[in-house]
């Protein structure tokens, strides 16, 4: 009798953590922490257009409070963002205009030799559009597919120099009317690698 309760127990362990996403082996990457978008940089001296992985800047600075997300292996992506919000103009703390947001990961190649880092993919993997609220906040939970729909390679990259890009973007709401698709807009915030040294 114990024994049958004992593998009960062990099965319903091992439900939970199969519900759960496993034991971590299932994740691509991690991602904990966030960058907000300065829209110039200098550039030989010059201010240029921040632009990353091919992807213009919104035209003010944006911020993101907290952002937590997970990639696993089969591309789907989990995770929230909290405070995305303008940090200038009149509208400051406020999201102003966009409703939704969407999230796209880009890849890097393979370093060359002696370089610590490849060049970013233009390749962009991307979320279904989600809901922002009042305070900056969306969650995700979508797999991430390119324009052909396929989802991320497994060699997209490291979690140590070659990291890759993950990028919270505006969006264009698709129209039903037309058939016209969501499409990716400018980038506000940007998602870290998840560190190893968290306690």
């Amino acid at each position: 009798m114990k024994i049958k309760s004992l593998v009960a127990v062990i099965g319903l362990a091992a439900a939970g953590t199969a519900f759960a996403g496993g034991n971590g082996n299932d994740k691509l990457f991690e991602f904990e922490g966030s960058i907000g978008v300065q829209p110039f940089r200098s550039q030989g001296g010059t201010p240029v257009l921040n632009v990353v992985a091919g992807v213009n800047p919104g035209g003010a600075p944006w911020g993101m409070t907290s952002f937590k997300a997970s990639v696993s292996k089969t591309g789907e992506i989990r995770g929230r963002g909290k405070g995305v919000l303008l940090w200038g103009t009149d509208n400051i703390g406020t999201r102003a205009g966009p409703r939704q947001v969407i999230v796209s990961l880009f890849c890097r190649a393979a370093p060359a030799a002696g370089a610590a880092s490849g060049a970013v993919l233009p390749n962009a993997f991307n979320s279904a559009p989600v809901d922002l609220d009042e305070d900056g906040n969306f969650s995700v939970r979508s797999p991430l597919a390119d324009a052909t729909g396929a989802a991320p390679p497994l060699d997209c990259g490291n979690d140590v120099d070659n990291r890759p890009v993950l990028l919270v973007r505006s969006v264009t709401p698709a129209n039903p009317t037309t058939g016209t698709p969501a499409t990716p807009g400018a980038w506000f915030a940007a998602g870290v690698i998840k560190s190893k040294n968290c306690d």
